[in-house]
């Protein structure tokens, strides 16, 4: 669900553009309101495409691992085993990147508590979120970082993307984050193309048959 930027209550009925209406109808996501059957989406990460971002922080968000580096800061995810990096340097984004599937990031402390990460350059080929929301090459991110106390975060993720939404809307608000022992072992969640075909089989056999039965 989205939320209003100005008072931080959830709202499910985003503000799209006809553009936006449009590209999120050819979207066929495998939960939610429009949901279809396993095998009749065409969600990208059941083909074990990377999800990529922010749907990297929207979907499947576990345990994280977050190291800070003196000119950078790695995201090291648990669903898929993949990483990403906010730079802290000084530098900007470049002016017309190549598409990445999880963009460019720079970040900055807006103060001792508040760390920022503005994000674009994402590939068109993700969705923003296991809904199906569509974006375009104009879509920026903003995480917020809250420190609460010593073993508690709040991340926060706001989407602008002028092409398909009329303004910004809080995607995540405030997700909590308690901090764990060093010595935590986080397990392995892969993408697996002959398990995803297996399910596929699965449901969409079990779906027909109750369709035919009319059940």
């Amino acid at each position: 669900a989205g939320a209003n930027p100005e008072d931080g209550k959830p709202e499910h009925d985003l503000s799209y553009t006809p553009l936006g209406l449009e590209k999120l109808h050819l979207t066929k996501p495998s939960n939610g309101v429009r949901s279809v059957l396993p095998g009749e989406t065409n969600d990208p990460v059941v083909a074990c495409d990377p999800q990529g971002f922010p749907r990297e922080d929207l979907y499947e968000l576990r345990t994280t691992q977050i190291i800070q580096r003196p000119s950078s800061i790695a995201f090291l995810f648990e669903f898929s085993k993949v990483w990403r990096v906010a730079w802290t340097d000084g530098r900007t984004v470049p002016p017309n990147p190549d598409p990445r599937w999880f963009g460019y990031s720079v970040g900055k402390w807006e103060d001792d508590y508040t760390f920022v990460v503005q994000t674009s350059g994402i590939s068109e080929q993700t969705w923003i979120d296991r809904a199906g929301r569509p974006h375009s090459s104009d879509l920026r991110v903003e995480e917020r970082f809250h420190r609460v106390n010593y073993g508690t975060l709040e991340l926060t993720v706001i989407i602008n993307d002028r092409q398909m939404y009329t303004r910004p809307w809080v995607a995540l608000d405030k997700l909590r984050f308690r901090l764990l022992p060093d010595n935590f072992d986080v397990t392995e969640m892969m993408c697996s193309p002959s398990q995803i075909a297996q399910y596929n089989r699965l449901f969409g056999y079990l779906a027909s048959n109750k369709d035919q039965d009319g059940k």
